[in-house]
This record gives structure tokens, sequence and C-alpha cells, in this order.
């Protein structure tokens, strides 16, 4: 995704202030991180242990809260790209 100029410090805050609940939704993994070359690109890196789980997630009163704050602060650009792991370290 990337942030509005100037804002993409805020954004990383909204995205990194509810990783405790994220485990007990289901969550394995999940890290944000941002650009060395450019001050608006962000990614955020995820592991569920289901697509039903991400998507309850969506739902829970704090995700929706979370991204009300944030969306204001975006250009608007998301790409996502959906993977099923197969193995590695760190899971």
């Amino acid at each position: 995704m990337k942030a509005k100029a100037g804002h993409r410090d805020e954004v990383v805050s909204i995205l990194l202030s509810g990783v405790e609940g994220l485990r007990q939704a289901g969550c394995d993994l999940y890290v944000v991180s941002v650009s060395d070359a450019d001050d608006v690109t962000i990614w955020v890196s995820e592991v569920w242990q289901s697509k039903a789980k991400h998507d309850a997630s969506l739902q829970l009163p704090e995700t929706r809260a979370a991204i009300s704050k944030a969306m204001p602060m975006l250009m608007g650009e998301f790409t996502s790209q959906e993977v099923i792991v197969m193995g590695g370290l760190g899971l």
C-alpha cells in the first residue's frame, strides 16, 4: 500500500497497534515493512490459519476502527497476493 506523503509512519503505527489480538484471531505471522527507496510504500505480510479466520478478523471492531483511521492517510493503491505456504522458517 502507499501512504500519502508525510503519513507513512502514522499508518505503520496504526497497523502495528493491534498486533496483540492477531494471534487469538488466527494469525500466525504479521509483519509490517517499509521501503528504503521511498517514503510512502508499506508492505504487510500475513500468514493466517485459514481464509475464514482472516475474513472474520476484518469484522472485529478494533480492526474496523484501525482501517477507518488509516484510510484517509492512504493513496488508495493496494496490491494483494494470496499464496499457499508450503514450509519454511518462522511459523
